[in-house]
């Protein structure tokens, strides 16, 4: 009898162990997932804050060599501070929030297409050596752009997956691993803007 409730312990304890051993487990890949996530994010916000900071340059060149497109310089100037206003946590990825932060986004790649198309009306802006130099590295920060988007939304997919198979969405549930929203572009805008300039 004795030998019997010692077994029975010692089965109970390694039950324990087991199920203690494969939660830790759950919760440190839910961990390493969640901040996949969280570095894919910061990547997408260093392209957008590399585009930000490359306008105000951008907007000197034309002002000197466009005299007559205040507005259109205005409208980059306000989109750009729209856009930068609209600051995410990886903590605050909801559907809702991406949405706010993608259209302040859309908003300024649609000024920044008027700005650029205004370069034909001006032939020394298309002769400008800066302005040539900011287009190519917008151009560059596009690129990049589309590239951190779709990084975001593998880590997110991936994330998304593990937390909502069984039985991890057990421990996601228990530990509060809430599912994440895709970067969602406006229809297009997985394209660079298409900017052609001829300096012949």
């Amino acid at each position: 009898m004795e030998n019997k409730k010692k077994w029975t312990w010692v089965i109970v304890a390694a039950v324990v162990i087991f199920i203690v051993a494969f939660s830790v487990n759950k919760y440190n890949n839910m961990v390493s997932m969640d901040e996949s996530v969280q570095n894919a994010w910061s990547q997408v916000e260093t392209q957008y804050q590399r585009r930000a900071d490359l306008i105000p340059q951008l907007v000197n060149v034309v002002k000197g060599a466009a005299d007559y497109e205040r507005k259109t310089l205005e409208a980059v100037i306000e989109a750009r501070s729209k856009a930068t206003s609209v600051q995410l946590s990886a903590d605050e990825l909801t559907e809702e929030n991406l949405a706010k932060f993608q259209k302040a986004q859309d908003q300024l790649s649609s000024a920044l297409s008027h700005l650029m198309a205004i370069h034909e009306a001006y032939p020394e802006l298309k002769a400008n050596e800066n302005f040539r130099y900011l287009q190519t590295q917008l151009e560059s920060t596009e690129n990049r752009i589309a590239v951190a988007r779709k990084d975001f939304n593998e880590a997110v997919k991936g994330y998304n997956a593990y937390i909502r198979r069984f039985p991890a969405n057990i421990f996601a549930d228990m530990f509060g691993f809430d599912k994440k929203s895709y970067f969602k572009s406006a229809e297009g805008s997985e394209k660079a803007p298409e900017v052609e300039f001829n300096f012949d």
